[in-house]
């Protein structure tokens, strides 16, 4: 598995923050595949043109995970919006992770 270019937000309302998200997962592992399944899904239904979702292989570049400071995989890295976030797992857990970007499931999808 190697890296996917990133999905680039639509920018036409300059008002709201794109969210700007990096998944960091460990080849073909069933919690890795899991994983990119959960978060795209999560992103077209509650961030729907409004994110950038890059997803790296870190076993295409053993040396990433080292400098990165990745201790578990897969591994979530919110960038924007402010403040930073980090989420490890699957990504099944949808209530626990839109809590987490700061979405509400009754105003999106």
């Amino acid at each position: 598995m190697s890296e996917i270019p990133p999905v680039l937000p639509d920018t036409s309302d300059h008002s709201i923050e794109p969210y700007v998200l990096r998944l960091y997962v460990a080849g073909a592992s069933p919690n890795s595949t899991r994983a990119i399944v959960n978060i795209r899904e999560i992103c077209e239904r509650y961030l729907k043109g409004n994110y950038s979702l890059q997803i790296i292989d870190v076993y295409q570049d053993k040396s990433l995970a080292s400098q990165q400071q990745l201790l578990a995989l897969p591994l979530l890295l919110k960038i924007s919006p402010y403040p930073e976030r980090k989420f490890i797992g699957d990504m099944s857990d949808t209530a626990k992770l839109l809590l987490g970007l700061g979405l509400s499931p009754e105003t999106h999808g």
